[in-house]
């Protein structure tokens, strides 16, 4: 272990005497490089601020000239935080004795990690009030400084259920209506997390019922998430809209129903000239009506409770037939045939009569949850998808097929290009086909079917997604998750090879793969498809094994499809070095055939004959000679002896010339 590590260590673990002996007589130039980051990422001030370690913080700070500001990589709950200085760290952990003791020693109160979370920010999600006390009350820590996502303190307490952090940053002027970047507030968030009290002290600080980005009222979010309590205390505003009366067996929701309209919730000091919780938040029919029917839904997939998602769609229709006067459904433009072509109902007969049809009821929540949050939603794709999983672990392959597509078309439609929901769904996409046609080949006969038609429509989307991608401006974060999209589509060409198709399906296949080819998309380090196809890393792409890699029958189809065989990546390799590391004397042979020159050198001047393993040349995998010319050799001569050849011969010669 060397010393940097073992004082890493020693802070890690509070061994103040060890320390003190392996620092003992260092220089300040030595002192400086050791309190810099570890291995992990973190200083060993940033180490023993997260542990709590006081008599560790202050000897490192005091005696070794640790920087109280230096950020660094520490971990929370199965999270890495980058760029967390040593304060935001201690406030984080609960440690007040730390957090004083750093803001003596000059830390910053609102100096902020990478994603823009400051110290407050992090004692109030873990609801450290202590903390949260100390940082604003004796050292004016900014209450409204919001993370990269426009999250602020007072909304992360509102989510996290921490009442009295909450209550105390309205007491010291939290803005309660501020809106994050997609537009929600600190009511969204307390409906999201069903903090009923923290709604109602909300409410009593004059918080406005407005919508998000998605057009989401904090009533329709606590619809979404499933918080009956939340939502039965913001529909009693609606005027003349009575409770519904409970008798025996009430349901599952008495005891959610117990805390609405503040029922078991202590009352909040009652501001005199404070509005009334009903002119903040005055219901509409039609709002109340929607968030019922929404609940329902949500009693449908994500509770699993079809009686109380019928209970919910009953009031919601009593209420839409109020008075005798019918508030009508919005009718979809045309039947969406994933869903079976079903309707919504609307009247109360056809209400009853799905009780005895389960699925019907399930297409019905979906059919509610498309009309009220519309296709921008994420959870509109999501539950399409999860009712798809569900078929699909019955058997009923085709029905989560055409569920999944409907689902894709939507995310394509109307999310960002490679957003983590898409990928997600082609990933899906690529498992499921891998695992029918495993099945299919097990059973060697009759069983679950995938045709041409399922994977190239896919394919072809994929294609489409890489497409849409190229056409905007690249983020640092997106490399990852387009080299992730090449895999995926990889795979997909994969499983296509093994299903039998006609000459025109064969033809469209190659024009689906040209269209990617035309894209020149690059992976990681500058790769290729064709060095992806021969490359072993591209098997890894979820959880479970789809495609094989590397793929000769892959191979053949991207250059059948005009992938060039002599494409270089960011460090100058070829397709061919990439197969030889990988040890593919069939796929080298395919390359070579192909075009590509056995000789040529990458960047650390190495040519794929000198990456392949020596015992494979031996035994005669790779004839290397049957595909070396006198070109090559008079280049690699040239290159050899120095001659200099720059502007005395045609450019086409130089570019061949520089492959050796």
């Amino acid at each position: 272990m060397d010393l940097h590590t073992a004082v890493y260590n020693a802070a890690r673990d509070g061994k103040l005497q060890l320390l003190q002996k392996l620092l003992a007589g260092r220089g300040r130039e030595e002192l400086e490089e050791l309190m810099g980051a570890a291995a992990g990422g973190g200083t060993p001030l940033l180490i023993a601020a997260r542990r709590g370690h006081l008599d560790v913080v202050e000897f490192l700070v005091d005696r070794c000239g640790a920087d109280v500001e230096a950020g660094g990589s520490v971990h929370f709950d199965g999270e890495t935080i980058e760029g967390a200085p040593p304060l935001w760290a201690a406030s984080a952990a609960g440690h007040l004795a730390v957090v004083r003791s750093l803001l003596q020693r000059g830390a910053s109160v609102n100096r902020t990690t990478r994603t823009n979370s400051t110290p407050l920010r992090a004692a109030c999600f873990d609801g450290h009030l202590d903390v949260v006390r100390y940082l604003v009350g004796e050292h004016q820590a900014d209450l409204e400084v919001a993370n990269r996502h426009g999250h602020t303190c007072l909304m992360i307490s509102c989510y996290k259920g921490h009442r009295e952090i909450a209550r105390y940053l309205l007491e010291q002027g939290a803005q309660v209506n501020r809106r994050s970047a997609k537009g929600n507030t600190a009511l969204h968030d307390c409906a999201e997390s069903g903090s009923l009290e923290i709604l109602q002290l909300l409410l009593r600080r004059r918080a406005r019922m407005e919508r998000d980005g998605y057009g989401m009222t904090p009533l329709l979010a606590a619809s979404v998430t499933g918080h009956t309590n939340i939502v039965e205390f913001l529909i009693q505003a609606q005027p003349g809209l009575e409770r519904p009366s409970r008798g025996p067996g009430g349901g599952e929701d008495d005891e959610d129903d117990a805390e609405t309209a503040g029922g078991s919730a202590p009352e909040e000091p009652r501001d005199p000239d404070a509005p009334s919780v009903e002119s903040c938040c005055p219901t509409s029919r039609e709002a109340a009506v929607e968030a019922l029917e929404l609940l329902g839904a949500t009693y449908v997939d994500k509770k699993r409770d079809l009686l109380g998602a019928l209970k919910h769609w009953r009031r919601a229709m009593e209420l839409r037939h109020q008075g005798g006067e019918y508030l009508p459904k919005p009718q979809p433009p045309q039947l969406v045939l994933a869903y079976g072509c079903a309707r919504e109902v609307s009247t109360v007969q056809e209400l009853e009569a799905l009780i005895t049809d389960p699925d019907e009821m399930r297409m019905q929540a979906l059919l509610i949850r498309e009309r009220i949050l519309g296709p921008s939603h994420p959870d509109t794709s999501y539950y399409i998808r999860y009712r798809g999983a569900v078929y699909a672990d019955s058997g009923n392959f085709q029905r989560c097929i055409g569920l999944w597509k409907y689902a894709l078309d939507m995310q394509q439609s109307h999310l960002e290009p490679l957003s983590p929901m898409t990928a997600s769904s082609f990933l899906s996409f690529a498992e499921l086909f891998s695992y029918v046609l495993q099945e299919r080949s097990a059973k060697g006969g009759p069983g679950p079917h995938v045709g041409f038609a399922d994977l190239m429509g896919v394919l072809s989307k994929g294609v489409r997604e890489v497409e849409r991608a190229l056409q905007l401006p690249k983020e640092p974060g997106d490399a990852g998750q387009f080299a992730k999209a090449l895999a995926i589509i990889l795979h997909l060409l994969y499983l296509l090879e093994k299903v039998e198709c006609s000459p025109s399906q064969e033809h469209l296949k190659h024009q689906t793969v040209y269209r990617l080819l035309k894209c020149a998309p690059r992976g990681k380090n500058g790769f290729t498809p064709l060095h992806m196809a021969v490359d072993k890393d591209t098997t890894h792409v979820g959880r479970y094994r789809v495609g094989l890699f590397p793929s000769l029958a892959v191979v053949r189809v991207l250059l059948d499809c005009g992938a060039d065989p002599d494409s270089r990546d960011f460090d100058n390799n070829t397709p061919l070095h990439i197969a030889a590391q990988n040890n593919c004397p069939a796929i080298m042979s395919a390359l070579v055939e192909a075009g590509a020159h056995m000789d040529t050198a990458n960047a650390f001047r190495k040519t794929p004959l000198e990456l392949l393993a020596g015992e494979l040349l031996a035994a005669g995998a790779l004839q290397p000679f049957n595909h070396v010319s006198l070109q090559c050799l008079a280049a690699r001569a040239l290159h050899r002896n120095k001659v200099p050849y720059k502007g005395l011969i045609p450019e086409e010669l130089e570019a061949f010339i520089e492959l050796h």
